[in-house]
């Protein structure tokens, strides 16, 4: 998977939101000023060509949907960025979260027992 420009992924929560969109619906719902309808084809064809969006054809023109999910996208950009900024450690990222306040370590103890508990509940 790719990474996504900014622009790209406000495209791809339109279609995460929206669903299925012709390219003029993608620019109906953008904000004030109103890119140009070929700027934003050729974005979603991008984002066709990384394997983030699909297409149905209808007549001349084309319909996009996205071809993966928020939740997966979401999950790639940790995983990435973890890997770049954290030396792939998931607890350098706890400890940092930790330091700066943004997580208690009574949090994480919850988040302790709800791993155990959905853990022992999977193997029932």
């Amino acid at each position: 998977m790719k990474h996504l420009t900014n622009r790209e992924e406000e495209i791809m929560e339109l279609f995460w939101q929206k669903g299925a969109l012709y390219v003029k619906e993608v620019i109906d719902e953008l904000p004030e000023p109103k890119p140009h309808y070929n700027t934003i084809s050729t974005i979603v064809r991008g984002l066709e060509e990384k394997g983030f969006v699909g297409h149905e054809q209808f007549g001349n023109t084309h319909r996009y949907a996205a071809i993966i999910t928020r939740e997966e996208f979401s999950r790639y950009t940790l995983k990435s960025m973890v890997g770049k900024y954290f030396n792939k450690s998931y607890a350098s990222v706890v400890s940092m979260f930790v330091e700066e306040e943004k997580i208690s370590l009574e949090e994480i103890k919850e988040l302790i027992n709800q791993a155990k508990s959905s853990k022992s509940k999977g193997h029932a």
